[in-house]
């Protein structure tokens, strides 16, 4: 491992000046930062641990109905809050699927937006990679990548983004909230990521020294309580990262659809919301027909990036199937094995 300076800020604006300084990482749970130390991916030359910054690890519901999650709120707590869990099943569900419960009781909310990908060529430093070196080329066109970006990417960078949570944040309008040298700032999570264009190395909105503080969930996002799911489809029915994934959030007034949510993971650089599809399913019946036609839409854009052809019909057909188990209703209990169609089921605390 490279040396490195070390700081523990005691103040959010210590933070900041900290953060600020060129070569510095901010380091919480530190369940993605330390293992891409380990590996020589990444070489911070200063690590400003903000895990025990006051005020950043709490849950508060705001007066309109809506949440704000502070930053430093473990991955654990928040699927397992009551309150959260029941009005926001789909980001529970996400949180449950997205890694075994040690990495969850140390993750943070914030860490997880900012999780790097999972693309092995990005992790192996002896291959080519423009997101870890700017120019260096990507060895995984044309290499093996059966499991890489169908939507957004281009021949500067294949690989997807890793997170569960991420998912159905983006469908129900989560907001980023920033600190930085210039102030503080909030960005909506479904621009926060960035698509590789010819800049991968770029990954998110954020700034040197810029630190995210909370993420928020509208009110309006509740009313989707009643006939949300999140899915996820893995390699092995384990606490593996998504080939895709789909979350899925209704509001029905009887038997007709009166407002769609939709974001599909694990296809795409970012968390990927087709608003097309969404509009298409507003006034109609949710039907099997519906559903295709809207998952149909979904991935109008999609390409493959090499041997992952069968990534688009695989995410058309979880479009599909989380549709599905939207209509028919959120459980009051979780899957056993949260986002997948196995295993039985337990109760969320």
């Amino acid at each position: 491992m490279n040396r490195f300076e070390y700081a523990r800020p005691a103040t959010l604006a210590e933070a900041v000046a900290a953060g600020a300084v060129p070569g510095a990482a901010y380091l919480a749970g530190g369940t993605n930062l330390m293992d891409l130390m380990k590996g020589g991916v990444m070489h911070p030359g200063h690590l400003v641990d903000i895990s025990r910054l006051p005020g950043l690890d709490r849950i508060e519901w705001l007066s309109d109905g809506g949440v704000r999650i502070g930053a430093l709120v473990r991955n654990a707590d928040l699927a397992h809050e009551t309150k959260f869990a029941r009005q926001f099943p789909a980001v529970a569900e996400a949180l449950l699927s997205g890694a075994s419960a040690q990495l969850r009781n140390a993750a943070t909310v914030g860490g997880n937006l900012l999780q790097r990908t999972r693309c092995a060529y990005f992790y192996d430093t002896a291959s080519a990679c423009n997101k870890r070196n700017p120019g260096a080329g990507c060895d995984a066109v044309g290499g093996e990548n059966r499991l890489h970006a169908i939507l957004g990417w281009s021949e500067h960078c294949i690989a997807t983004n890793p997170s569960d949570f991420c998912v159905p944040l983006t469908a129900l309008d989560a907001v980023v909230e920033l600190q930085g040298p210039a102030g503080r700032r909030a960005i909506p999570l479904e621009t926060f990521h960035l698509l590789p264009g010819s800049t991968p190395e770029r990954e998110t909105m954020m700034q040197q020294g810029e630190l995210i503080t909370a993420v928020c969930l509208p009110a309006e996002a509740a009313r989707f309580a009643g006939n949300a799911r999140y899915l996820k489809i893995r390699e092995r029915t384990s606490y593996a990262f998504a080939v895709v994934s789909a979350a899925a959030a209704l509001r029905l007034d009887g038997e007709t659809i009166v407002e769609a949510r939709i974001a599909l993971g694990g296809v795409a650089l970012k968390p990927w919301r087709p608003r097309t599809a969404e509009a298409m399913l507003a006034g109609a019946r949710p039907d099997p027909a519906v559903f295709n036609r809207a998952a149909e839409t979904a991935l109008a854009g999609a390409k493959a990036s090499g041997d992952n052809a069968f990534k688009i019909e695989l995410a058309r057909r979880i479009v599909v199937r989380a549709l599905a188990l939207a209509a028919a209703g959120t459980p009051e209990r979780v899957p056993a094995l949260p986002a997948s169609p196995f295993a039985g089921a337990i109760t969320h605390a």
